[in-house]
């Protein structure tokens, strides 16, 4: 290579780094900040990172020790990672080049944590360039994973570290053709081979890429399972733990995709996963779990396990029980109400989506610099996306909450309750036992697990626990008075999964009994003194609300009065879940919410937190869904709040959209949160919905030019979530505002109709694309039964976007639905636009509508429909049976007029123009099953 660094500049650089780095002289960290933002912009810096990086000494006349040496090397390498994955495109080819030779360097280093970086640095060049911008990388890591006894184990391992990551973070890449080959067809045999290598971390790294690909039902994969089987079976004595944890994690993986694979092996593995399961490492341990949890859940497999479950049940239940270094963090839990949380025990909340309308753990890297901790946390703050090796000095093993992250005891849990799910009774009757024993146990830890055994088979076993819940609900209420706040939590969740059976007692002395004292529990555990008990007991009641319904009513008064005493006492995280439970209760009692001594209790609570919450507060999105369902609930009686929340939700999506532009327009700006879009276009939907027309239409009309506009740069906003949420509030405006709308249609149909082009749609974002479709769909009829003759222009491209969503066998059912009744509704007013294009669809659209429920949406579809049958009626003959048995199949005993009487006029119309045309009537009729003939004769004057 001709490229030389410049000696002073190197030396610059490399002390930059390593002021930068300083957590002692802050004013040197400033400085060197500064500087190294300037040097992005010099046209060689990527080349003399790549040199620092992959240089094992420093240069010459810089007094660096090992460890700082090792430190600035690290940050150039995060630097230059961080400029590969921003400016990828602007590194000349000889900046490439020279990053080409320094990461074969930096993989054979001696120090682990450098060849993670230099994984991470090349999985990022295949990322942004493509397989084919390095086509020798593959080769040269393969070549140096495979030199065993002939290159160094740093080389091998290094090697293979950075082809798992490879694989992870570009597995597509590797599973598409590329000249008539697929790399992964290659890659797959070499990792299996390369599980047999004499060292651990090139074995655990092997099986770390073969896991990539163990979910997937790939040719590569297909080619290969019984070799892999083999080297599995094998490794399944492996000493090392890390080996066994992936050999666990590939057989819960190959349950999906190869169960045939599986099942002849089905009692050894039992044996063993149970083995795994027992192991001293909870990692290990709770992979083994997860077993259990894949195969009770497969549609299949899980009745194999049925002479297996006495032998797994009692393992399941041990593992319930927390640890003893759980139990030592857990036990004696203080009163902390009046502690403020941590900002990052609060977890991000994101906007639940109710609006359908009509862990690869990184492998350790060098402990060799944990010395340098307030280095490797600013090293930790230079990454954009933080990657293996490169923040796990960070990660204090022991110090998380057991109750924040999944362990060995919440998988067991979870496999008992889908047991309890497949098997039913027999998982009941083989805890009793256990639960006899534990329930009352002295000790506190074996008390929680029989009180978590028997929330977990609630679901499942339900029919054989009711005989049983007399004594034990009780008693479980007693508990909410364990002294142990962990004990409280955990019965709070159990009663919780009990609540329907208390609920639904047609007895009022039961009642009385059962039903209003595990309320009441639930309710004061909402102001338990431990801040834990408080979130466990408002998730109670929340999932008591879902159960009760509107066996709530005459309990509301006090309902109401214990969440207003709990937004007065409450600290962030626990008010996220009170939200909840106020909008379960506002879904589940609807209008009795609006009665005077309810709404006069609640809404000044909320208005309270509305008034004290600054726009860019994350707590605005639990908020912002929570007044959705409070304001549907009301109805009018949300009038004396409307005007203020309307207004400043039209401002909020203003300002975000206008953070959004000017990130777009400047790579230094954040891009402001998405959840502030769709949780205030849900409550302005909401509020439309929810007051008299003539308040919705004065709230539009004071918003005006910037509500419509807004709503369209929402409809065309880059997230699907903003999309569902603006298609929903476009449906919801044309039923209510439509003429506020009208003005602005010329525009926003062109929108519309670009949103329902299935060819818009990517693999990778098909659940949520289809959601869009579903609400764009919904909203298209919505504006067809309003805009009426106005829709014409628009008929042609909506006709042909309908009729391929309705014949394409991919789409999801409630798309299908919804694009049919669009498709139904443009006929309402424009019958003769649709009439020449008739046997298009005609099959699809019938079809369609016999999964439909009986609805006015589907009776003003069919009615349209019959319409344009009208106008063509010929075009009907292939599916002219079907269309008659629709015809006398219709029913809809809720359906009201005038919309019953016109349905009726019109299919009466259809029959008598065919009466007409068809020479034997009487005798295509008596094609029909018996009992429609009857009923065609029945309705109609025929």
């Amino acid at each position: 290579m001709d490229w030389q660094p410049n000696q002073e500049s190197l030396r610059t650089l490399a002390a930059c780094l390593k002021d930068s780095l300083s957590g002692f002289n802050k004013t040197a960290q400033k400085q060197a900040e500064i500087m190294l933002t300037q040097a992005k912009a010099s046209p060689d810096i990527n080349n003399y990172l790549a040199y620092i990086f992959s240089s094992a000494a420093p240069p010459a006349g810089l007094a660096l020790s090992a460890d700082e040496w090792h430190l600035v090397r690290s940050a150039a390498a995060i630097m230059l990672k961080n400029n590969i994955k921003s400016n990828y495109k602007q590194i000349p080819e000889s900046g490439l080049a020279l990053i080409k030779l320094a990461v074969p360097l930096g993989i054979q280093d001696l120090n682990s944590q450098i060849r993670n970086y230099a994984g991470n640095i090349a999985t990022e060049m295949i990322r942004r360039g493509g397989l084919y911008s390095w086509p020798e990388l593959l080769e040269e890591l393969l070549r140096l994973c495979n030199e065993s006894g002939q290159g160094s184990s740093e080389a091998q391992e290094g090697a293979m570290v950075a082809l798992a990551k490879i694989c992870e973070d570009n597995t597509k890449m590797l599973e598409r053709e590329h000249n008539g080959q697929r790399p992964l067809n290659i890659l797959l045999p070499e990792f299996i081979k390369a599980t047999k290598s004499p060292l651990a971390k090139v074995r655990t790294q092997a099986l770390t890429a073969i896991n990539v690909f163990t979910p997937k039902k790939s040719q590569a994969m297909l080619n290969s399972i019984d070799d892999l089987l083999q080297h599995l079976f094998f490794l399944a004595e492996d000493p090392v733990t890390d080996v066994r944890r992936q050999v666990c994690r590939a057989f819960v993986r190959l349950v999906d995709t190869r169960p045939d694979k599986l099942l002849p092996h089905l009692g050894g593995l039992v044996e063993y996963i149970i083995a795994q399961q027992k192991s001293d490492d909870e990692d290990l341990a709770c992979e083994a779990a997860e077993f259990w949890l894949s195969v009770g859940v497969h549609d299949d497999l899980w009745r194999n396990l049925d002479p297996y479950i006495q032998k797994i049940i009692p393992v399941l239940l041990e593992c319930m029980v927390y640890s003893p270094e759980d139990i030592a963090m857990l036990g004696g839990e203080s009163d902390d109400e009046d502690e403020d949380d941590r900002e990052q025990d609060i977890k991000p909340l994101f906007a639940k989506k109710n609006l359908k309308r009509g862990a690869n753990t990184a492998e350790g890297a060098s402990s060799e610099a944990n010395q340098n901790g307030n280095a490797f946390e600013k090293l930790a703050s230079m990454e954009d996306d933080a990657e293996e090796g490169e923040i796990d000095e960070l990660d204090e093993a022991g110090d998380e909450n057991p109750d924040e992250k999944w362990t060995l005891r919440k998988c067991s849990a979870a496999a008992l309750d889908v047991f309890a799910t497949d098997f039913g009774g027999p998982v009941f009757t083989s805890i009793l036992p256990y639960l006899q024993t534990n329930l009352k146990h002295a000790d506190w830890p074996h008390r929680e697990a029989a009180v978590l055994a028997l929330g977990a088979v609630a679901e499942g076993c339900m029919d054989v626990v009711i005989p049983h819940l007399p004594e034990l609900v009780p008693y479980l209420i007693s508990l909410l008075e364990d002294p142990e706040p962990v004990v409280r939590t955990i019965t709070c969740w159990t009663l919780g999964r009990y609540s329907a059976w208390a609920a639904n007692l047609r007895d009022p002395t039961q009642k009385q009994t059962y039903f209003v004292p595990m309320m009441d529990g639930i309710l004061r555990k909402m102001v338990d003194k431990n801040k834990k008990v408080q979130e466990a007991g408002a998730s109670a009641m929340a999932n008591l609300e879902e159960k009760a319904g509107k066996h709530l009513e005459p309990f509301c008064g006090p309902i109401i009065q214990q969440y207003v005493q709990c937004f007065n006492k409450y600290k962030d995280k626990n008010r996220w879940i009170l939200y909840d439970c106020v909008q379960t209760l506002a879904e589940h009692i609807g209008p009795v919410l609006a009665r005077p001594e309810l709404c006069n209790q609640l809404m000044p609570a909320l208005i309270d937190r509305w008034q004290k919450m600054p726009d860019q507060s994350r707590e605005m999105f639990p908020l912002l869904e929570c007044l959705s369902y409070v304001a549907i609930a009301l109805g009018d009686a949300f009038t004396p709040y409307a005007e203020a929340i309307f207004g400043r939700c039209v401002n909020m999506i203003h300002q975000n959209l206008e953070q959004t532009h000017a990130a777009n327009n400047n790579p230094d700006f954040d891009q402001p949160d998405k959840d502030f879009l769709v949780t205030s276009l849900d409550l302005l939907s909401a509020i439309i919905q929810a007051l008299d027309n003539t308040k919705a239409v004065k709230l539009v009309e004071n918003s005006q030019p910037a509500f419509f506009e807004l709503l369209s740069f929402c409809m065309e906003d880059p997230a699907d979530a903003v999309q569902q949420s603006a298609y929903a509030l476009l449906g919801d405006c044309s039923k209510f505002v439509f003429e506020q709308l009208k003005p602005f249609l010329p525009s926003i149909m062109p929108i519309l109709a670009k949103r329902l082009d299935l060819e818009n749609i990517l693999d990778e974002e098909i659940d949520g694309s289809f959601s869009v479709v579903n609400n764009a769909c919904w909203s298209a009829g919505e504006l067809a039964m309003q805009y009426k003759k106005g829709m014409a222009p628009f008929v042609p491209e909506l006709l042909q976007r309908c009729v391929e969503i309705i014949s394409n066998p991919g789409v999801p059912p409630s798309v299908n639905e919804n694009a049919a009744t669009a498709l139904g509704r443009l006929g309402l007013d424009n019958p003769e636009l649709l009439a020449p294009h008739l046997p298009k669809f005609s099959e699809e659209f019938l079809k369609a509508m016999e999964e439909i429920d009986p609805s006015e949406e589907k009776a003003t579809a069919f009615k349209g429909f019959s319409m344009v049958v009208a106008q063509n009626p010929q075009a009907l003959e292939k599916d002219l049976l079907r269309f008659f048995t629709s015809v006398a199949r219709y029913r809809d005993l809720k359906l009201q007029n005038p919309i019953k009487q016109e349905l009726h006029e019109v299919l009466q119309n259809v029959l008598n123009i065919y009466r007409q045309l068809i020479p034997q009537f009487n005798d295509f009729i008596a094609q029909l099953q018996p009992q429609d003939q009857q009923a065609l004769k029945a309705t109609y004057a025929l």
